[in-house]
């Protein structure tokens, strides 16, 4: 039986990472991956990559003379064909990165538990056991499916996994659930050409966000062509011909209704990917809501394993997943100071057009954890970059403590919020006051600059 100094379950971010380390460092590594579509994880083959790819092209085909329906589906293929080389390209890259280190073995197959220590990997070519002194969890997350009639009995439907093998334009996509993952697909595929209907259980989309900033979005979205039902529950799925038809439930006046596509997106959450893995013989408890339970250094309740990424049931970001590497390799290599607890500045984007970022607090949640507030709006019409870009919609909002000019929190729905997005993190993560950026000097003319305008508003 061959016994490593480590086994890794899943081949993310974490878990690359991680393997990589320990490999150079001439520790005896297993990584373990269930398919051989997914190495490198979640963000580079299902996620993050290919639907910027995505994004990206939708973005240029915007700009091209794409009169018909024809020629949009056209330029749509071209636009998956790009993402299918990419991804496989870094599919390719990662995969090579580990293998061709001498201490790291990479099996195909699927683990599950038999001790704390012990681990059975069943493969094309039969099954294998190996033992490893630590073992770390990094099996991600998957879509949650759910139970509607008639979602199992039709072949329109799709998961933001499956949707990205989709080669041909929808000329009607619904979209079940107007949270982030929804939105920036209901954006990207309606600058492509499809028309967009998006079904909303509750009365916002964006729910998070505050209402003002969710209905900016809504406005925008809505510019591009797209359709929100809300106040909405979807009741069953029924293929008919070349089209599948959606019945859901105006909660308002309980009354229901159908609208019919020829492809539905099933935009409904993602749940911790713990199937199969038989965590009960290692002694690996989960929470109620089924994610890997851990402490704040990672650690799990079986001494010697550890868990990463989305399978912890936090943010699912790659970024976290990234930052779980710290960690764990702070604490088994370094002074063992690092905590999940360091991380409460964590910026995000969601990428539809213009792009939506966040960091911190909301003016709402700032105002429900006791803050006196003092909130900045800045429409970006009037920043000198948007015009020139001609990307005037959207806005940019700033949350900052009254009686200590601390930046509790920032959105930006503008061009390159993205990236602006995280000078603002980083001013928060050193403990600057709204000052800091009110005052900074930026170059002109960028989007970066508005900070200037926005904080001066305080």
């Amino acid at each position: 039986m061959s016994r490593y100094d480590a086994i890794i379950i899943g081949f993310g971010k974490g878990g690359k990472t991680l393997a990589g380390f320990l490999g150079k460092s001439g520790k005896k590594v297993a990584l373990i991956e269930k398919s051989d579509k997914m190495y490198g994880g979640t963000c580079i083959n299902i996620g993050c990559i290919p639907t910027k790819s995505l994004v990206h092209s939708s973005k240029v085909s915007s700009y091209k003379e794409l009169n018909t329906f024809e020629e949009k589906a056209d330029e749509y293929k071209k636009a998956v064909e790009k993402k299918t080389n990419l991804i496989t390209m870094l599919r390719t890259k990662n995969f090579n990165m580990l293998n061709d280190n001498e201490n790291i073995d990479i099996y195909n197959g699927m683990a599950s538990f038999i001790t704390n220590e012990k681990v059975e990997i069943q493969m094309r070519d039969g099954k294998k056991v190996i033992e490893g002194e630590k073992i770390f969890i990094n099996t991600g997350a998957q879509s949650i499916i759910p139970n509607i009639p008639g979602i199992n009995d039709s072949k329109r439907i799709y998961t933001s996994t499956s949707m990205m093998e989709l080669k041909e334009l929808p000329k009607h996509l619904v979209i079940v659930g107007g949270g982030y993952i929804g939105l920036e697909f209901a954006s990207m595929y309606a600058t492509f050409g499809s028309k967009v209907t998006v079904i909303e259980t509750s009365g916002k989309i964006a729910g998070r966000e505050d209402d003002d900033i969710s209905t900016n979005v809504k406005e925008i979205l809505e510019k591009k062509g797209i359709s929100f039902i809300l106040n909405s529950s979807v009741k069953s799925f029924k293929d008919i011909n070349e089209e599948v038809e959606v019945s859901y439930l105006e909660i308002n006046d309980n009354s229901e209704k159908t609208i019919k596509g020829d492809a539905v997106l099933l935009a409904t959450g993602r749940k911790p990917n713990i199937d199969g893995l038989n965590l009960e013989n290692a002694g690996v408890k989960v929470t109620e809501r089924g994610a890997v339970e851990v402490d704040s250094r990672l650690k799990t309740s079986a001494s010697n394993i550890w868990a990463m990424g989305d399978v912890t049931g936090g943010l699912q970001f790659t970024y976290i997943s990234l930052d779980d590497f710290r960690i764990i390799k702070d604490n088994l290599f370094g002074d063992g100071k690092r905590t999940i607890n360091d991380r409460d500045i964590v910026p995000y984007s969601v990428f539809i057009d213009p792009t939506l970022a966040r960091v911190g607090l909301s003016e709402k949640e700032a105002i429900e954890q006791g803050y006196d507030v003092k909130v900045a709006k800045l429409q970006c019409a009037a920043i000198p970059r948007a015009r020139v870009i001609e990307e005037i919609d959207g806005m940019m909002k700033a949350v900052v403590d009254a009686k200590s000019g601390k930046i509790l929190g920032c959105t930006l729905l503008c061009a390159e919020g993205s990236e602006i997005i995280n000078i603002v993190a980083t001013a928060m993560k050193a403990g600057e006051d709204y000052t800091f950026l009110r005052d900074n000097i930026f170059t002109h003319p960028t989007m970066s600059e508005a900070l200037n305008d926005l904080f001066s508003l305080i």
